[in-house]
C-alpha cells in the first residue's frame, strides 16, 4: 500500500513516537533497588572499608551488566555507601538513614561492634543484615535476618595453636587491637592455648585503628620474652606491628587474627620474610585455585596495580548471593523471603562468582567453607585448608 507524502511522514512519525513509549516503557519498568553499605571509609580502618566496598562494586557491576531479572521484572541494582568510621553507633544511624531514605532491602555492614548494634533494630526495620565478621555470636543470637558472611573464626582457634605452640613454643604476647573484633578473638584464643599446656606472659591490646607507632606496646610484651605474638587487627597497623617486632629484635612466630591479611601486611613489612612462621588466613593472591586465581586476574584488570584481599572476594559473593536469592525468592523487598533463600544461593552460585568456596550457610544464618589458611615457611606462603591442620 502506498501512501500521500504526507501520510507517510505521519505514519513515521507515529511509529517513531511508539518506539520511543516502548522504550520509555522499557526503563520505567527496570526497578532500581538500593543495597546499603555501612562501614569504615575513613581513619586508620579505611582500607579495610575499602576493600570490601570495591568487592560489593564490582559484584553489582557484574550484575547489572548480566542482567538481574526477578519475578519476571528486570531490576537495577544500586549501591549507597555511607561512612561509620568504624563506631558501632554510627552503624546503627546509617542503617535506620539507609531503609528510611533509600528503603534497602539489606545493608552490609563489616565489623561485629556495628553488626551488633544494628541487630537492635534491623529485624523491626525489616531489613536484612549481611554481616562481614567471623564472629559466632553474631549468629548465635537468633536474629532472623542476619546472615554472617565469612566463616566464623572459632574454627581457627584450635589449628592456630596448634602450629605456633609446635613450631615455636608455649609462651604467648597478646598484642592485638583493642576493638570487639579483636578482643572476642582473645576471649577464645586465650583459653585454648592455655588449655593446651601453653602460657600467656604478656598481655598488651594496643589501639590499631588510632595508632602509627607501636614500639612502646610491642617492647612491653617482648619484655616477657614470648615464643609467639598474637597479632591482628586492619592490615597495615599489623604490618607496623610485625615490622617494629622485628626491629626489636623478636624472633618467633606471630598468629594473626583473620581481619589482618598477609599480602597487606608484607607490604608494609617489605615482603613475607619478617612474617616467617606466621599463620594466618590464605591471601587470595597466592590462592592457586584456577577460578581463585580467574577472580583475581578480573579485579586486576579493573583495578590496576591493586590486587583484592579476602575482604573484596568475599563481600564481592555475597552480593553475587544476595541476587541470586532474589531471583529465587522472586522479591527484592521481602528481606524474610530473601534470607530464606541465600542458603540455596550460595549452593547455585557459579565457582565464577564464589572465589573461596563457600558451601551455603547454616540454620542460623553463619557461611560454611572449608577454610585455606597460610603458613609463611622460608619466606614463602604454603597453602593448607583448617581441615588439613587439625588432622594433624
Amino acid at each position: 500500500m502506498s501512501y500521500p507524502s504526507s501520510s507517510r511522514r505521519l505514519v513515521l512519525r507515529s511509529a517513531a513516537a511508539l518506539a520511543l513509549a516502548g522504550i520509555g516503557s522499557a526503563a520505567v519498568a527496570q526497578e532500581v533497588v538500593k543495597i546499603g553499605f555501612s562501614g569504615p571509609l575513613s581513619g586508620g580502618a579505611a582500607l579495610y572499608g575499602k576493600n570490601v566496598l570495591s568487592g560489593m562494586e564490582m559484584a553489582i557491576a557484574e550484575i547489572n551488566a548480566d542482567g538481574l531479572e526477578v519475578a519476571g521484572k528486570k531490576v537495577k541494582l544500586e549501591l549507597v555507601a555511607l561512612d561509620d568510621k568504624y563506631n558501632p553507633s554510627e552503624s546503627a544511624i546509617n542503617t535506620q538513614r539507609l531503609v528510611q531514605e533509600h528503603k534497602t532491602p539489606a545493608v552490609l555492614i563489616p565489623h561485629s561492634g556495628g553488626s551488633f548494634a544494628v541487630q537492635t533494630t534491623n529485624e523491626r526495620l525489616g531489613v536484612l543484615l549481611l554481616s562481614y565478621t567471623s564472629v559466632p555470636t553474631i549468629t548465635a543470637r537468633g536474629n532472623k535476618l542476619t546472615i554472617r558472611i565469612p566463616p566464623e573464626f572459632t574454627g581457627y582457634v584450635e589449628p592456630f595453636t596448634r602450629y605456633a605452640m609446635g613450631k615455636f613454643g608455649k609462651n604467648l604476647a597478646i598484642a592485638n587491637a583493642d576493638h570487639d573484633y579483636a578482643k572476642a578473638w582473645t576471649a577464645a584464643f586465650k583459653p585454648a592455648w592455655e588449655a593446651a599446656g601453653g602460657k600467656v606472659v604478656a598481655e598488651n591490646p594496643m589501639s590499631y585503628n588510632r595508632s602509627t607507632d607501636f614500639y612502646s606496646g610491642v617492647s612491653r610484651v617482648l619484655a616477657a620474652k614470648p615464643d609467639v605474638m598474637f597479632i591482628g587487627g586492619a592490615s597495615e597497623p599489623t604490618g607496623l606491628v610485625v615490622k617494629q617486632a622485628r626491629e626489636l629484635g623478636f624472633k618467633g612466630g606471630f598468629v594473626i587474627i583473620d581481619q589482618a591479611k598477609m599480602d597487606e601486611i608484607a607490604k608494609v613489612t617489605g615482603g613475607y620474610g619478617p612474617l616467617e612462621g606466621s599463620i594466618g588466613v590464605l591471601p587470595l593472591v597466592e590462592d592457586t585455585r584456577a577460578h581463585a586465581r580467574d577472580f583475581v586476574e578480573r579485579f586486576r584488570k579493573l583495578h590496576p596495580g591493586r590486587d583484592p584481599s579476602s575482604e573484596v572476594s568475599l563481600n564481592y559473593t555475597a552480593v553475587h548471593a544476595l541476587a541470586q536469592a532474589m531471583r529465587l525468592a522472586g522479591t527484592v523487598s521481602d528481606a524474610k523471603a530473601i534470607r530464606a533463600k541465600l542458603n540455596e544461593a550460595f549452593k547455585t552460585l557459579p565457582k565464577k562468582y564464589n572465589p573461596n568456596d563457600i558451601e551455603g550457610v547454616d540454620d542460623k544464618g553463619g557461611a560454611l567453607a572449608n577454610t585455606y589458611v597460610a603458613v609463611v615457611e622460608g619466606g614463602k606462603i604454603r597453602q593448607v585448608t583448617l581441615r588439613e591442620l587439625s588432622s594433624k
